[in-house]
């Protein structure tokens, strides 16, 4: 990770780490290398900008924009919609490349940018590198341009029904009626999109979290907080349930008994299927170190192999890419479908999981009956400094230590920074859920004695 570019863009606190002149800056750049690059064709560049429901969201769309034209590219606005709905119409039009502004899972003073290529394929981890020099003044800046190389700043909101009715396409046919369905959307992007779109194949639809004030995105609510999803399903007896975030990029699944379904359980499920009907290819998923040791068990009795890589949905793809993988995804609700999308997308996750649902004429619990996730433990301690605490001594010590108790008994330990939030992120996986907790705490008195000493 650079200074400014995390495993998802560039991300932190509006206002204070990520601000309009940040923002307009990035823009800049943006604008001036997708601008250059046009020029070859003798043709200008479009770039298309959308955002979440965040209040700061406003101020850096038009900041973001600003630099964009400023540097002679026109900034296309898509206004409120989702990550992986800019993500397939900039990879579907004429255009240079997409700017999301958004936070995704972060509590609402947090914000994000997200820069998209032609392809509708995250930057390359080399072009952010650029975008960083650029920043700190270490390249060459874009000149300001004038007279008719300005760019413009433009409506294409209607350009997002493009990416509803390429939903529909991907479960052509598919009919919802007499199906009850709860969404919760999180106060966030999908909040007027998925609605419609269930309705739109006859499903009876429940709503949570239709109701953004620009300070509630993801507030109680969403894929990291499902319980209200859980209640809404057993209350009005639903068939299934499903969380997104607030960008989109990501679903949780909650089956008619009220019970979660993560991104292990769904990429189970997508994969058996995808075998079944022999659209996997290779045999094989891509999954991260977070992903279940009991998905993998599942995979191995069904002969599927799940190859394991680095945590954040950029890296799921690109290991895909490399091994011509068809099905990739987390446990935490990123599920990437690449015959249709080159990123996460939480309402087509949702889509197929209902269509699997009505071809089998099987309720989401037995469909993925055949996975046992192994007890798993998880905890995120917010810390001044992630990684230097990780390389601490004492802490290196610990990681050993501890890590060696779980290997013993067949568990698994895994400690990193967050790539998007000044978090560390203790996993612990085992069969013994008491030593769990043991290594857990152990773990965490150890990083906080660390930090206490931190000047």
């Amino acid at each position: 990770m650079g200074r400014y570019f995390g495993t998802d863009g560039v991300r932190g606190e509006a206002g204070v780490r990520l601000t309009g002149e940040l923002a307009y800056r990035l823009g800049r750049f943006f604008g001036g290398y997708c601008a250059r690059r046009a020029a070859y064709e003798d043709k200008r560049a479009r770039i298309l900008v959308g955002k979440d429901t965040r209040l700061s969201s406003y101020v850096l769309e038009y900041a973001l924009s600003a630099g964009i034209a400023a540097s002679g590219a026109d900034a296309c606005l898509l206004h409120v919609t989702t990550t992986p709905s800019l993500s397939y119409l900039a990879g579907t039009g004429d255009y240079a490349g997409g700017v999301m502004i958004s936070a995704s899972h972060n509590p609402y003073p947090d914000n994000g940018i997200k820069l998209f290529d032609a392809s509708g394929e995250k930057l390359s981890e080399s072009l952010e590198a650029e975008a960083e020099a650029y920043l700190d003044g270490e390249e060459p800046q874009f000149p300001h341009q004038t007279g008719d190389r300005l760019g413009k700043i433009m409506d294409a909101g209607g350009k997002r029904q493009a990416y509803l009715s390429h939903l529909l396409a991907c479960v052509g046919g598919l009919d919802l009626s007499g199906r009850k369905i709860a969404l919760d959307c999180a106060n966030g992007s999908t909040w007027r999109f998925a609605p419609a779109l269930f309705r739109s194949l006859g499903a009876a639809v429940t709503v949570l979290g239709d109701s953004p004030t620009g300070t509630n995105i993801n507030l109680a609510c969403g894929s990291t907080h499902p319980d209200a999803l859980c209640r809404a399903v057993l209350r009005e007896e639903c068939d299934v349930g499903f969380a997104f975030d607030g960008d989109g990029d990501r679903c949780i699944a909650v089956d008619g008994e009220g019970r979660v379904v993560d991104g292990d359980g769904m990429l189970y499920l997508s994969a058996c299927r995808m075998k079944a009907r022999g659209e996997l290819g290779s045999d094989g998923v891509v999954g991260t170190h977070m992903t279940n040791g009991g998905l993998e068990a599942a995979l191995a009795r069904q002969g599927i192999v799940l190859t394991r890589t680095d945590v954040g949905d950029r890296y799921v793809h690109e290991r895909m890419k490399e091994g011509g993988y068809c099905l990739g995804g987390e446990p935490s609700g990123h599920l990437i479908f690449s015959r249709h999308a080159s990123t996460g997308d939480g309402m087509l996750t949702a889509l197929l999981v209902c269509e699997a649902i009505a071809q089998e004429g099987l309720p989401l619990s037995r469909l993925v009956a055949g996975y046992r996730p192994r007890p798993q433990l998880t905890r995120s301690l917010r810390l001044a400094s992630p990684a230097g605490i990780l390389s601490h001594p004492r802490a290196r010590e610990a990681l050993a230590r501890e890590g060696d108790t779980l290997a013993a008994t067949g568990g698994r330990l895994l400690v990193r920074p967050s790539g998007t939030e000044p978090l560390l992120r203790i996993m612990c996986e085992g069969e013994d859920s008491r030593q769990l907790v043991q290594v857990a705490d152990a773990l965490q008195e150890v990083f906080l004695e660390i930090a206490k000493e931190e000047p």
